[in-house]
C-alpha cells in the first residue's frame, strides 16, 4: 500500500509514493497536502462474512493489514492485541468480550425506521477518540523503538482529542506532547482531564483564542519544514493518517453487528466539527463497506452543514466561530475536509491544492456549478452518500431529555446533536446507527440544565475537577509557541 498527497501534482515534493510506516509520525505532507493511499483496498462480501465472529482485536488486524503492509503481520496482530481489550475499554458500559469494545443500543425501531447508538465512549478518557488514539501511542512506540528515536507530538484540541492523545501518550518511551486547546472554551471536566496530568512528557498550552486559532498554528509549525525536522515534531490531530484509519474499524464493527448478511445496507450519522470521524466512515465506503448514508452532524458552528446543503464552504473566522454546549464541535475550518474534497474532484491534486488554497487566501470555495463558482462538483455529493443537518443548544436539551424519559439513557450534548440530525434522515429497512461522541459526564454543566441532576462518573473521575493542574496561557503567536517547544524539547 502505498500513499500521496492529497497536493501532490508533478512538481510537489510528495510526488513519490509512502508507506505506512513513512507517514505514521507525520501531519502534513511537505506540499502541505495531506495523506491518502494511492487507491482503497477492497473488501469482499465473503470477507465481511467472515469477519462477524472477530473479536474487535481482530477485525483491527484484518482492516489495518491493508493499509500497513510494511509492519509485520506478526507485529501488527500483536499491537492490536495490546491496545483492544477489556482492560483498557473497561469503563461501567464496556462487555467483558473483547468483541463487544462498541456495542450497539436499539433506541427506536418503527415505521420510519430502525435508530441504534453505538457506544465509543468506553475508553481511558471517555470519548471515541480513545479507538484510535490508544492504538496511535502503541504504534508510535513501537515505530521509535524499531529506529531509536524520539518524538515531540504536537497538536491542538477542541476537548476530547487533547485528553486522549495524552492519555494514550503518558510514560512512552520516546515521547513527549505539547497540546494547544482554546482557553476557556472547553468543559470543566475536559479541562481538567488534560491538565491535571502531571507526567513530565505532558505540555498543556491554553491559547487566548478559539480552536482554529490552535489548529492554524499546528499546522504553520508543520509546514515550517527546518523546525519540524530539527525537532523531531509529529501530529497526532485527525490529520494523522494513522489515526483517521483506526477509526475506520468500528465502521466495520458497528455494520457487521447491525446486519446479519453482507447484502444489507446501514446508515451511520456523525457528529461532525473537523471531519475526520467521518472521513473514516468515507474510507469505509470507499472500500466496499454497504453505507447507504454519511450523515454529518453539526452544531451552531455549520461549516459542514452548509457546504452539504449548498455546495459552498466558507470559513468561519474567530468571532463568527460560536461557543457552544457541544464544544467539541466549535469548529469552523475542517481540516480533514481535504481528503473528500480530493476525492470529490476526482483525485485531481493540482485541483484540490487550488481550492484549498482558496480557502487559505479568500475564506472558501463554491462548488455549487452557480454563475461565478469554483465549479459543479458538490452534486457528486450524493454518489458518496453524504448528507447532514445541524442542531442547536435548545435541540440538544431537548434530545437530552427525551433520550433520557423514553430510554433512561444519560447522552452527551454531541451525541444530542447527531440523534437530533439522524432523525431526520431515517429511512425504513436501513438501520441508522448514531456513532456515541463521549460520556455525559463530560459535559455536565448542560445535563444539569437539561436534566436538573448530574450525569453519573464512572470510578475515578468524581472529584477530577478538584485535582491540582499543571498549564500555561499563551496568546496566539506562532514565533511564541516555537520557542516554547524550542525550550521543552532541548534540541
Amino acid at each position: 500500500m502505498q500513499y500521496v498527497s492529497t497536493r501532490a501534482t508533478s512538481a510537489s515534493a510528495e510526488r513519490n509514493p509512502q508507506q505506512f510506516s513513512d507517514i505514521l509520525l507525520a501531519g502534513l505532507a511537505p506540499d502541505g497536502g495531506l495523506y491518502l493511499p494511492e487507491e482503497y483496498p477492497q473488501v469482499t462480501a465473503a470477507e465481511l462474512d467472515a469477519w462477524r465472529a472477530l473479536s474487535y482485536a481482530d477485525l483491527a488486524y484484518e482492516i489495518l493489514r491493508k493499509f500497513a503492509t510494511d509492519i509485520p503481520d506478526a507485529d501488527l496482530r500483536a499491537l492490536t492485541a495490546k491496545t483492544y481489550t477489556a482492560q483498557v475499554y473497561c469503563n461501567a458500559r464496556a462487555d467483558e468480550s473483547t468483541a463487544q469494545i462498541t456495542p450497539l443500543r436499539v433506541l427506536e425501531d418503527g415505521p420510519q425506521g430502525k435508530l441504534i447508538l453505538q457506544a465509543l465512549s468506553n475508553g481511558p478518557t471517555l470519548a471515541f477518540k480513545d479507538m484510535a488514539m490508544q492504538l496511535l501511542g502503541n504504534l508510535f512506540e513501537y515505530a521509535l523503538a524499531r529506529n531509536d528515536d524520539a518524538l515531540n507530538i504536537f497538536g491542538a484540541t477542541s476537548g476530547d482529542t487533547g485528553s486522549a492523545a495524552e492519555y494514550a501518550m503518558r510514560g512512552k518511551r520516546g515521547v513527549r506532547v505539547f497540546m494547544l486547546s482554546p482557553h476557556g472554551k472547553m468543559s470543566a471536566f475536559q479541562s481538567a482531564q488534560m491538565f491535571s496530568l502531571q507526567d513530565p512528557n505532558i505540555f498543556n498550552i491554553a491559547v487566548e483564542g478559539v480552536f482554529d486559532d490552535c489548529q492554524d498554528m499546528v499546522k504553520a509549525v508543520s509546514n515550517d519544514l527546518e523546525f519540524k525536522a530539527r525537532h523531531k515534531i509529529g501530529t497526532v490531530n485527525s490529520i494523522n493518517w494513522a489515526r483517521v484509519v483506526a477509526q475506520v474499524v468500528y465502521y466495520f464493527r458497528g455494520y457487521l453487528a447491525a446486519t446479519t448478511a453482507s447484502d444489507q445496507k446501514v446508515s451511520f450519522t456523525v457528529p461532525s466539527g473537523n471531519f475526520g470521524n467521518i472521513c473514516a466512515g468515507h474510507i469505509a465506503r470507499m472500500m466496499g463497506l454497504p453505507i447507504d448514508r454519511l450523515v454529518a452532524a453539526t452544531n451552531e458552528n455549520d461549516v459542514l452543514d452548509e457546504f452539504f446543503r449548498t455546495g459552498r464552504y466558507r470559513v468561519r473566522k474567530a468571532a463568527e466561530t460560536f461557543h457552544t454546549s457541544s464544544p467539541s464541535m466549535d469548529i469552523s475550518k475542517a481540516s480533514n475536509f481535504e481528503r473528500f474534497v480530493y476525492d470529490l474532484v476526482g483525485r485531481d491534486p493540482a485541483r484540490t491544492h487550488a481550492l484549498m488554497h482558496k480557502v487559505e487566501q479568500e475564506g472558501g470555495f463554491d462548488l455549487s456549478g452557480q454563475p461565478g463558482s469554483d465549479g459543479d462538483e458538490w452534486k457528486r455529493c450524493g454518489q458518496y452518500g453524504f448528507a447532514s443537518g445541524k442542531s442547536t443548544h435548545a435541540d440538544r436539551l431537548d434530545t437530552i431529555r427525551e433520550v433520557n424519559d423514553d430510554y433512561g439513557i444519560t447522552i452527551d450534548t454531541h451525541t444530542a446533536d447527531g440523534i437530533k440530525v439522524a432523525r431526520a434522515h431515517l429511512k425504513p429497512g436501513v438501520p441508522m446507527i448514531v456513532l456515541e461522541t463521549a460520556l455525559a459526564a463530560k459535559f455536565n454543566e448542560t445535563i444539569l440544565d437539561a436534566l436538573g441532576t448530574d450525569a453519573e462518573r464512572p470510578a475515578g473521575f468524581e472529584n477530577i475537577e478538584a485535582l491540582p493542574q499543571r498549564f500555561v496561557v499563551m496568546p496566539v503567536d506562532v514565533e511564541r509557541i516555537k520557542s516554547y517547544i524550542a525550550q521543552h524539547t532541548g534540541l
